[in-house]
């Protein structure tokens, strides 16, 4: 029998924009198959890195959020504790793991610094696909063409709302990703 291919849905929060410099606040992973099964989840807020700092812009932002910010700021565990049993964790899936966000090349960078800098490795090696860029490819439009606001109504789960809150939306995000894989493979045949 094969490993499994599994998608796992990722959303950070942040207090700024680059991994090191700034924080990841929270994170979040939705384990899912291609056919949309949500498998499990894992979710954790953090204490923020000593040596960084808050970004003005990204702090702004953060008082329009205020239930958003509230829940990332709760508790809160220190990174060498969480990364390794995030680690332990994707392991343990024992599936040949696919990071999935939007944007992956935002999340990704973050995701992969905290793993190695406190866990020593990524079960992810360099595997991530962008949501935005996947539809970019389904829709045939321009990537800055290709945003939430134009993709098909029909992709998002009207029950699956986009909070701000990293578990809310990895769920999200993940289901839409899963849509997204239904109508391309249903229209090109199985892979």
């Amino acid at each position: 029998m094969t490993t499994p291919e599994l998608y796992l849905s990722t959303d950070i929060e942040t207090d700024g924009p680059c991994p090191g410099l700034n924080s990841m606040l929270s994170f979040a992973t939705a384990v899912y198959t291609a056919d949309k099964q949500l498998l499990d989840t894992f979710s954790a807020n953090l204490v923020t890195l000593p040596e960084a700092k808050p970004n003005p812009v990204t702090e702004a932002w953060w008082q329009t959020q205020p239930e958003a910010w509230k829940a990332c700021r709760k508790d809160l565990e220190k990174p060498e504790d969480v990364m390794p049993r995030y680690v332990k964790w994707i392991k343990s899936l024992d599936c040949k793991p696919v990071f999935v966000a939007y944007p992956a090349g935002f999340d990704f960078t973050f995701v992969y610094y905290y793993m190695h800098r406190f866990a020593g490795e990524s079960p992810f090696k360099c595997v991530a696909i962008d949501i935005r860029t996947y539809a970019m490819a389904i829709m045939k439009k321009e990537f800055r063409a290709s945003t939430r606001d134009t993709m098909p109504k029909a992709w998002f789960d009207p029950d699956l709302p986009h909070t701000h809150v990293a578990l809310d939306d990895a769920i999200e995000q993940g289901a839409l990703f899963c849509n997204m894989l239904e109508l391309d493979y249903s229209s090109e045949g199985s892979p």
